[in-house]
């Protein structure tokens, strides 16, 4: 997998709209498409992607610690986030695009720092117009559960299918 460096190294909304949504995830999964560089900055891949269901891992180290020296909140979201919102565009039609119009964390327990997680993104129900999904985090070594979450999205048909 490789990373968007620039906005230039993205594809451009025109470009996505020709690709249905399972298609771009799979290209970013297979390094035919940059990754996104937030995946990067904050130590996460995507590892898997299937119709409905993603999954990014990740190992939070130093770098993504609040000041008391645990994993901040944002990486619980951001991550969650993304796994979420990813398992919604798998179900995205080609002509469309997706957003994230909420989401919710529930973190359960801290991740020890080192901690080499996955978190899956499943979709409930992928509409015209909305997307719901919800996903959790888990240990890989140690099958915790440290963190759950749920998204609503939207769809928008940006162009004729």
């Amino acid at each position: 997998m490789f990373y968007a460096k620039q906005p230039s190294d993205l594809l451009t909304i025109e470009q996505i709209s020709r690709i249905s949504g399972l298609d771009f995830m799979q290209g970013i999964l297979d390094g035919r498409l940059p990754g996104p560089p937030i995946a990067e900055t904050l130590g996460y891949h995507l590892h898997s992607v299937e119709d409905g269901q993603v999954v990014f891992r990740g190992t939070p180290e130093f770098h993504v610690c609040n000041p008391m020296g645990t994993v901040h909140g944002g990486w619980y979201g951001t991550l969650l986030d993304s796994a979420m919102a990813c398992a919604v565009m798998t179900k995205v039609p080609l002509g469309a695009v997706y957003t994230t119009l909420e989401y919710k964390i529930n973190i359960l327990r801290p991740i020890p720092l080192g901690t080499t997680i996955d978190c899956t993104g499943s979709i409930d129900h992928v509409g015209r117009s909305t997307g719901v999904a919800h996903g959790e985090i888990r240990g890989l070594a140690d099958g915790k559960l440290y963190a759950t979450g749920s998204t609503t999205c939207i769809v928008m048909q940006i162009a004729p299918q």
